[in-house]
């Protein structure tokens, strides 16, 4: 059978192939509804599918969204990529996702794939302080949105967290449940980096805790942020003769890690630990005790970073503040804390 053609579908309708292709394309130029009713019901009647291949050729670049993250397997970065899913989805585009698995070179590896393959744009959940990714993207002159996270090296507009507010209220809450302190579990790397979530969660805590007049001083844990390596440092710190009272985690994930190591020492939660994670991961409200944890508005930051993608929100001039869209952050509370058992599912 001969492949049907925009020419075919142009002739059974009545009209020119440019037309065929306002409609196909929602533009550039308006179509009267009755001449668009009769392209549609030519390309019904025929079974014309556009070569999508080919349109990208001609306009340079498809209905592709490319996104890396730094791990699809930790809950936070899958139901992030989920998000953006769906919101490119009511844009009509399809996302492709690479992770960079905390590697410079495979997050310089996809963006290159990405770009090479003229996506429409590309959202980034950075990996680190990624300048070799900075000067990828001013190569290739692409439209990109930062999600989650901002390096220090790039000044693309950046669609965030409040962290530092966030990591406060559930230090802050976790205090006023009359802990004599809060331990930290912070990430891996020692050294502040600018941009780095993890870095604004621990100086909200460090921020909630000089507030309430409490030492900081050797209260601040590093661990990675899957649940799997916090749940080993984990059992050191809470098997150790200075347990704290309480321990606010940077993830989610390690805050899991966390009430696995207790359940396996026996360290009743919250009667003898009170734990607080980040992010709110949908097992956050489903672990044993429910997970009291910060959370932020996930679908909206997704669609935020899509529209400012495709539409003419990376036009935004003036500082690096100015290209900034923070999203608010809200403490829920369950019963890691002593708070309500409620599941907030």
């Amino acid at each position: 059978m001969a492949k049907v053609t925009r020419d075919d579908v142009a002739r059974l309708a009545g009209t020119s192939t440019a037309v065929v292709s306002y409609v196909i394309n929602d533009g550039p130029r308006p179509v009267a509804p009755a001449t668009r009713e009769r392209v549609l019901a030519a390309i019904k009647e025929l079974g014309y599918r556009p070569d999508r291949v080919a349109q990208a050729m001609a306009s340079r670049r498809t209905d592709l969204i490319g996104m890396i993250v730094p791990d699809a397997r930790q809950p936070f970065f899958g139901e992030m990529a989920h998000a953006v899913e769906q919101a490119a989805a009511e844009r009509g585009k399809m996302v492709l996702v690479g992770n960079s698995d905390y590697l410079d070179d495979r997050e310089v590896h996809y963006l290159r794939a990405f770009l090479g393959m003229r996506v429409a744009g590309l959202i980034l959940v950075s990996q680190g302080p990624s300048e070799r990714a900075a000067a990828e993207i001013d190569a290739w002159d692409a439209r990109v949105v930062l999600l989650h996270r901002r390096p220090d090296a790039m000044d693309d507009v950046a669609v965030v967290t409040d962290d530092i507010g966030g990591a406060h209220l559930a230090t802050r809450h976790l205090l006023e449940h009359g802990h004599e302190y809060v331990a930290c579990l912070g990430g891996v790397d020692e050294t502040p980096v600018i941009g780095d979530p993890v870095t604004d969660h621990v100086e909200g805590w460090r921020r909630a805790m000089r507030e309430a007049g409490r030492s900081t001083e050797g209260r601040l844990f590093q661990a990675p942020y899957n649940r799997y390596d916090a749940y080993k440092v984990a059992l050191d710190l809470l098997a150790g003769p200075d347990r704290p009272p309480a321990i606010v985690c940077a993830t989610d994930d390690q805050a899991i890690g966390v009430l696995r190591a207790a359940r396996e020492l026996r360290v009743d939660v919250p009667g003898e630990l009170a734990v607080a994670g980040f992010d709110d991961v949908k097992e956050a409200a489903l672990t044993d005790p429910p997970l009291t944890t910060v959370a932020s508005d996930r679908p909206a930051m997704a669609r935020a970073a899509v529209d400012l993608l495709l539409d003419d929100g990376l036009r935004v001039s003036g500082t690096r503040r100015d290209r900034l869209r923070q999203f608010p952050s809200a403490l829920v509370i369950r019963r890691s804390c002593g708070g309500s058992p409620g599941l907030s599912l």
